[in-house]
């Protein structure tokens, strides 16, 4: 039996029955192509628009496998995608036809507690992470959804709720293992490959594959206090006023995110809200606790708040708090940008646009940055954006295919009307798969950007990474 599979060229390629033997002889992962009973379930990700079928799916054990599945993929041109999480906007973790390198066995976490660092292979959800670490009290600076990868957020950047102490994902990395586009594992770090080192801090998935990532750690937990307030839509003009307010003084500890959005059913709203819409303000506040109650307290005590779930809890129960709002198989559809504020007049559009919305699921979400980050300069990494202090992020979710329409127009005219309260920058990791070189210069700035695509041309020089948010425009 023979398969058929892409080729970068836009071609396809058969590879016998022989070729494919000869692979799977070096390879102790499993091969699923797509009459295998996995296949499906493997190649579905956590946004349900993105619908690709890969010719064949291999999944990696550890390092060596990786590496020998990149050179297979080399020497017969394959189109190639990775998949770590499979959580990214875009889909980039699948391909159309050619083939999908998936690390998601690889998921083992160990940590240095004297050092205080973790190192963690390419496969690793936050949750992995958080996991370890939590046993002794520390934490790297990830997302906010737990059952993200830890590979495309942290190449791509990464903020969360202690992105305001400690800046960036990618500006708390030591080290990265990566498998380059000629078949070398290579680590990358301050004193050992230092160009690849800055350019896989933000510039995302051009550059190899990373089977394993080294993160500082941080004295945080095992308890925080964290939750969310809640009030109904009506008080929304002045629960951002406040909130506008609110985070301009908020110590580094506490990072608070408003969202707008139809209240869920869910057991901690009271039924008579449930379907209503609602304005939340969900926070961490990861430092010491009794001095958390202090600084929370003028927000807890804000207008009339219909619910408050701030409260004592293990750090690991807030980094999926939000998890809820994110399911598996879903639709989704994001516009995004970066603030330089959270002005009267950007209050104004998220609660004009957040009273349209047209899925139960979908929320306006404006998510605080303002600390570590804007104390490095713009060239430190490709992440950039060192004069944000919010992100935009107008989130579409909806359940069928017929109401895609409706939705994406939605999140489309909303990020429109905000686009001029913007600082013009953006997270590359929440592009979605329809925007292209101008937004991807957008996310790096023309700097870096030029910087990253004559690092593309040194180790990517074939462009065997393009299935991704590419650097050459």
């Amino acid at each position: 039996m023979s398969l058929s599979l892409r080729t970068t060229d836009g071609g396809e390629v058969q590879v016998s029955a022989e070729v494919l033997q000869l692979f799977k002889a070096g390879f102790r992962g499993s091969v699923l192509g797509p009459d295998s009973a996995d296949y499906d379930a493997t190649r579905s990700i956590w946004n349900a628009m993105i619908d690709r079928r890969p010719g064949l799916i291999v999944r990696c054990t550890g390092t060596a496998d990786v590496q020998h599945a990149l050179r297979f993929a080399k020497q017969h041109h394959f189109l190639l995608s990775v998949r770590g999480g499979g959580h990214n906007i875009a889909g980039l973790a699948v391909c159309d036809g050619g083939l999908m390198i998936d690390l998601s066995l690889m998921r083992g976490v160990s940590v240095d507690m004297k050092g205080r660092t973790a190192r963690a292979q390419g496969g690793c959800t936050l949750a992995d992470v958080d996991r370890e670490t939590q046993v002794h009290g520390l934490a790297a600076v990830l997302g906010f959804v737990s059952a993200t990868g830890i590979g495309g957020l942290t190449v791509g950047g990464g903020f969360g709720y202690l992105t305001r102490r400690f800046g960036y994902t990618c500006d708390n990395l030591v080290s990265l293992e990566v498998v380059t586009a000629d078949g070398q594992v290579r680590r990358a770090a301050a004193d050992e490959n230092a160009e690849l080192f800055w350019a896989l801090r933000g510039g995302g998935g051009n550059f190899g594959i990373v089977t394993g990532f080294e993160y500082k750690l941080y004295p945080v937990g095992p308890e925080i206090l964290g939750g969310a307030v809640v009030w109904r839509a009506e008080d929304a003009g002045q629960v951002l006023d406040f909130y506008r307010r609110f985070t301009a003084t908020a110590p580094r500890e506490t990072t608070c995110v408003a969202i707008l959005r139809i209240a869920p059913p869910a057991p901690w709203l009271p039924a008579e809200i449930h379907g209503k819409p609602i304005v939340a303000v969900f926070v961490c506040h990861s430092g010491s606790i009794d001095e958390g109650e202090k600084v929370l307290a003028p927000l807890r005590s804000f207008g009339k708040p219909v619910a408050d779930i701030i409260t004592r809890r293990p750090y690991t129960q807030m980094q999926s708090l939000l998890d809820a709002t994110q399911p598996n198989g879903r639709r989704y559809y994001w516009k995004s940008n970066y603030l330089a504020q959270v002005s009267p007049q950007l209050i104004a559009v998220a609660i004009e646009h957040a009273a349209r919305i047209p899925s139960p699921h979908s929320a306006v979400v404006i998510f605080q940055l303002q600390g570590a980050l804007n104390e490095l300069p713009e060239e430190h990494c490709p992440a950039g954006n060192r004069d944000t202090t919010f992100v935009l992020n107008i989130t579409s979710s909806w359940e069928k295919a017929a109401d895609d329409a409706v939705n994406q127009r939605w999140a489309r005219d909303c990020f429109a009307a905000a686009a001029p309260y913007s600082t013009g920058g953006t997270y590359i990791n929440f592009l979605n798969a329809e925007e292209g070189s101008d937004r991807i210069e957008a996310a790096y700035g023309k700097q870096n950007l030029d910087r990253l695509a004559a690092l593309k041309q040194r180790y990517d020089p074939e462009n065997l990474f393009r299935h991704t948010k590419s650097v050459l425009g």
